[in-house]
């Protein structure tokens, strides 16, 4: 698994219209009229890295298995979704454990189109979310928080523990902040535990129209100084010509896209602003066999990066065989990297670099 995000957003402004994009599926109904997705849908997207395609050419592998993207759609939230509006409240729980929050912002107009608040105005749309997510937080805290004080006055430990995290948030909820702002690095693994929406990293996805997909328009550069006012990527994308592109032969998608003045996808550029946002970096493992992406935080030392492949792997830990992807290359494979002395043997204490082709040595 790559990494795993929630795709939030008003009633019609592209998400779903997104989500079959980014799926190249059909799973999430489109159409125009608000909640038409009222189950969750779920899908699994092969992250795009064109050196998987050189490594197993070299490798001669017989198959490539990429790393994944999991995305979550729900149906769309609106004002007083907390209070039970809409439909879109009854799926929070299903985005609850994503690692990123996909903020789909409408910065697009289009009579045809209905929005529910009648106008385009990309901030209120995001302020408009972003409270209905704070205050399903808050409720949820405000049940939670009264059983950790119970409970860390019996002398339970961990409910102690838990409980200096939770108050503060609990405070922030109240004040009408989001939890994140209030978390502690070294609290960041308990904090993680609440499940908490208003915690998790935002992207923010800027739904423009065809002719706004290379530069944008001016409501997603209010979208864009917003994010970067809190500190998060905001990506400009047109959900319409991800749709066009998802339909089309591999082959035939890159002479499309230099057609509109687009030199990647949406979707190549969504996930690169999600591993920046999540601190993600890309290992791999090449042979006859296959050659295969494993994602990993960026400052992973060799034997947690071996767990990904298998608990086994750190556990009998001895040493990995490294090769940088650049170097693979150039050498034509591991053979020529190890003669060329480009093969490196590290221990533990490495700290694995995007692109590491890797070979783990393991006893157990």
């Amino acid at each position: 698994m790559g990494f795993s995000c929630g795709i939030v957003g008003l009633p019609n402004v592209g998400k779903s219209t997104l989500f079959n994009a980014l799926t190249a599926t059909v799973q999430a109904q489109a159409a125009n009229y608000p909640f038409c997705t009222i189950e969750p849908n779920v899908g699994r997207v092969a992250v795009p890295d064109p050196r998987l395609e050189t490594l197993a050419e070299i490798a001669r592998s017989a198959q490539i298995v990429p790393t994944i993207l999991e995305v979550r759609d729900i149906a769309g939230l609106v004002r007083g979704a907390s209070r039970g509006e809409g439909l879109g409240n009854q799926f929070l729980a299903n985005i609850r454990e994503v690692d990123a929050i996909l903020h789909v912002l409408r910065c697009f107009e289009d009579p045809d189109v209905a929005h529910v608040e009648s106008d385009i105005d990309a901030l209120r749309d995001a302020e408009t979310v972003e409270t209905e997510l704070m205050l399903a937080d808050l409720e949820s805290m405000e049940r939670r928080v009264p059983s950790l004080q119970k409970r860390a006055r019996g002398g339970d430990k961990q409910s102690a523990a838990m409980l200096a995290v939770a108050e503060p948030i609990l405070a922030a909820l109240q004040a009408g902040k989001p939890a994140r702002g209030v978390i502690a690095p070294e609290h960041a693994d308990l904090a993680r535990q609440l499940q908490l929406l208003s915690a998790k990293p935002v992207l923010y996805v800027c739904n423009v129209e065809e002719a706004a997909a290379a530069s944008g328009n001016a409501q997603s550069a209010r979208a864009a100084e917003r994010a970067a006012a809190e500190g998060f990527p905001a990506v400009v994308v047109s959900a319409a010509i991800e749709a066009e592109v998802a339909q089309l032969a591999p082959a035939e998608r890159g002479e499309f896209l230099a057609g509109l003045g687009l030199a990647d996808s949406g979707l190549d550029r969504v996930i690169r602003a999600g591993y920046a946002l999540l601190g993600l970096i890309t290992y791999f493992t090449a042979g006859p066999k296959d050659t295969h992406a494993w994602t990993i935080p960026r400052g992973t030392k060799a034997p947690q990066a071996a767990r990904v492949i298998h608990n086994d792997f750190e556990r009998g830990f001895i040493a990995c065989e490294t090769i940088a992807y650049a170097d693979y290359v150039a050498c034509h494979g591991e053979a020529g990297a190890r003669e060329a002395g480009r093969l490196r043997i590290e221990g533990r204490d490495y700290v694995v670099a995007d692109g590491d082709v890797l070979e783990f040595r393991f006893n157990v």
